[in-house]
C-alpha cells in the first residue's frame, strides 16, 4: 500500500502562487516504475475534478483544460514526491486539493475511481 502525505496549501490572492507537495512512502511505490501520480481537487458544493498527472518514470504530463498554462505538475524521484506549481490562481481554483497513485497509466488517467490510494487532501483558499 501507498502512503501520500500532501503539504503546501494556504490563502493567497488572485494572481498569486502556491506550491503543493506530495509525498510518496511504501513499500510498493518504491517496487514499481509503472506508477502514474495525479492531482485532484473539490470545491464546495462540486464533485471531484482531474487537475494533472504524471508518469513516474517518463515524466510524462497530462493537464486539464482549466489549468493549462497555469499549473505545471513535476517529480523528484530520489525524494518520491510530486510537486504541484501553481501560477496566475483565481478565485475558482479555490479547492480541496488531493494527489492519488495508480499503478498503470491509461488513456483514462483523469478518473478519480480508477486511482488507489489517496491523501488526506490540503485546502487552497484564493481570495478576489
Amino acid at each position: 500500500q501507498v502512503q501520500l502525505v500532501e503539504s503546501g496549501g494556504g490563502l493567497v490572492q488572485a494572481g498569486g502562487s502556491l506550491t503543493l507537495s506530495c509525498a510518496a512512502s511504501g513499500r510498493t511505490f518504491s517496487a514499481f516504475s509503472t506508477y502514474i501520480m495525479g492531482w485532484f481537487r473539490q470545491a464546495p458544493t462540486k464533485e471531484r475534478e482531474f487537475v494533472a498527472t504524471i508518469k513516474w518514470s517518463s515524466g510524462n504530463t497530462y493537464y486539464a483544460d482549466s489549468v493549462k498554462g497555469r499549473f505545471t505538475i513535476s517529480r523528484d524521484i530520489a525524494k518520491n514526491t510530486v510537486y504541484l506549481q501553481m501560477n496566475s490562481l483565481k478565485p475558482e481554483d479555490t479547492a480541496i486539493y488531493s494527489c492519488a497513485v495508480r499503478r498503470y497509466y491509461s488513456s483514462n488517467y483523469y478518473d478519480s475511481t480508477t486511482y488507489n490510494s489517496w491523501g488526506q487532501g490540503t485546502q487552497v483558499t484564493v481570495s478576489s
